[in-house]
């Protein structure tokens, strides 16, 4: 071989420590996977590098056939060298930069082939007889194969796998036995697949191939995944299926809820007005979309809140099955405790609220008895932001955020912790809110309607004046945090301007 090509002459070798030093740093950098490939190069060159130190050592000693020897076992370590950096810099560096990544197994096979053209070519060029060398292989390889049959089932059914690409690393698939899990690698011989309860399924590739198995979130011609889950309850037969679908659909949608899709949206159908075992209600389904199916659980436990809460608020109570019966002693003594239970917890919320404060036992006994029970769970909103709604929330228990929205986008503005008031402004005034107000922590509040609360500013309407003067208090105080406000308010400006506004919307007079 020419000196000049040769891999052991001294530009040879420079040649081929600096491309392979090169190559192998820079794969270094661009991956675990690259990575690795880069710590074969460098592999390659350690004996390359050996096999020429050696040739030098016995020359020098004066051993000529054994540094003809060592020299050439360096120009077969450095052409399979050469060989696996053209491979790397064409499989790991090329093709990716033109977004094609063909699948392990194809490039492993690839790169096995070159080798072995390789090899030949070498034992060809030291003057051994490649043909009958082929010949014993193609022989032995015969033999192997009828013995290892299973084994080759299973390589070639991961290469059709990955070939195909019916299924690839990070799918989520369900096995014909129920068993679920994520694909984290397909293997020569199998494919392990991590379970949702983190144990590892060791499938072997021709079982996999020859069973038909199902792609959980993967649609043909969507790259992102999702997939449909829902929840069941009940409810009987009291509330129109109308109205509880109505209910719970805006429940769901009414604000995100982590890991369940917005588009498309949540919804609610009647699956069933009545079947074996539940001939006293209807069955009902709360339909979303995963966006993270490994979350799946905690995802319906959320959903479960949701819909929980958005029933009780509503006063629409979950069905208890007829084939169970509650026996329960009652009375009339049990039955007045259980009201006057209820109506103390109904009037101590109400003098939390401090321009109440002037009322009467008997008159905060009557809004007493006019207020909803309304609970909210984390993350929903009590109020949003522009809506029409003549009611405040008295909130005896729970923490939410008051956010507007700003040229930047959302910002909170302010923490509420009960016992406290929320949306007096709708319910004073009429006003679209001027802010959400969302849950941080469950939170258990009472509704308080204009038609209960117009009775008693008939009768004192010099109650208006306190309340307006508390929402001109958080009125200033927002309007001076939304960003980009320029006109200043003050609280007795805003006090008689809401004032104003309250005794209109109530039809009060003008107060003289």
């Amino acid at each position: 071989m020419d000196e000049l090509v040769s891999l052991t002459s001294p530009l040879g070798v420079a040649t081929t420590t600096a491309a392979l030093l090169g190559t192998g740093a820079l794969l270094g950098r661009l991956g675990p996977d690259a990575e690795r490939h880069g710590r074969r190069l460098f592999v390659m060159l350690g004996l390359y590098l050996a096999a020429m130190a050696l040739a030098v050592i016995v020359g020098a000693a004066g051993l000529e056939r054994g540094a003809t020897i060592a020299r050439t076992a360096a120009q077969i370590v450095g052409l399979y060298g050469l060989v696996a950096l053209a491979g790397v810099l064409m499989l790991d560096v090329a093709l990716p930069a033109v977004r094609v990544v063909p699948p392990t197994i194809v490039s492993e096979l690839a790169m096995g082939v070159t080798y072995i053209l390789t090899t030949l070519w070498l034992l060809r060029g030291l003057g051994v007889n490649a043909t009958g060398l082929v010949t014993t292989s193609a022989v032995v390889t015969a033999v192997l194969a009828l013995s290892l049959q299973a084994t080759l089932g299973n390589v070639l059914g991961g290469i059709a796998l990955q070939l195909d690409r019916s299924i690839g690393v990070g799918d989520w698939v369900q096995l014909e036995s129920g068993r679920q899990g994520i694909v984290r690698a397909i293997r020569w011989r199998h494919a392990v697949i991590e379970t949702r309860d983190g144990d590892t399924l060791v499938v072997p590739n021709a079982q996999l191939l020859a069973s038909s198995f199902t792609l959980l979130g993967r649609r043909a011609g969507q790259a992102e995944v999702k997939r449909r889950d829902n929840i069941l309850f009940n409810v009987d037969f009291r509330w129109a299926p109308s109205d509880v679908v109505a209910i719970v659909e805006d429940a769901l949608q009414s604000s995100p809820i982590d890991n369940v899709a917005r588009e498309p949206a949540p919804s609610c159908v009647c699956l069933d007005l009545a079947s074996e075992r539940r001939s006293s209600m209807a069955v009902y389904s709360a339909r979303f979309w995963l966006t993270d199916l490994a979350a799946d659980e905690l995802t319906r436990s959320r959903v479960r809140a949701r819909v929980f809460a958005a029933l009780k608020r509503a006063n629409v109570p979950l069905a208890v099955p007829a084939a169970q019966l509650w026996v329960e002693q009652d009375s009339l003594e049990r039955r007045e405790r259980k009201r006057a239970d209820d109506l103390e917890r109904r009037r101590a919320a109400l003098r939390t609220v401090s321009f109440l404060a002037p009322l009467r036992t008997d008159e905060l006994d009557g809004l007493a008895e006019r207020l909803r029970y309304c609970p909210f769970v984390t993350g929903e909103e009590l109020t949003h932001e522009g809506d029409l709604a003549d009611w405040l929330y008295i909130v005896t228990t729970g923490t939410a955020e008051v956010v507007v929205t700003t040229m930047a986008g959302r910002q909170k503005v302010a923490l509420l912790e009960g016992p406290t008031v929320v949306g007096e402004m709708g319910l004073m005034t009429g006003a679209p809110r001027t802010a959400s107000v969302v849950a941080v922590t469950d939170m258990e509040c009472y509704r308080l309607d204009k038609e209960a609360f117009h009775e008693v500013l008939s009768l004192r309407p010099a109650l208006a004046e306190e309340i307006s003067t508390l929402m001109a208090e958080r009125e200033v105080t927002l309007h001076s945090r939304r960003e980009g406000a320029t006109e200043e308010r003050s609280v007795p400006g805003e006090q008689v301007r809401l004032l104003g506004a309250v005794r209109r919307f109530f039809g009060l007079g003008d107060g003289s």
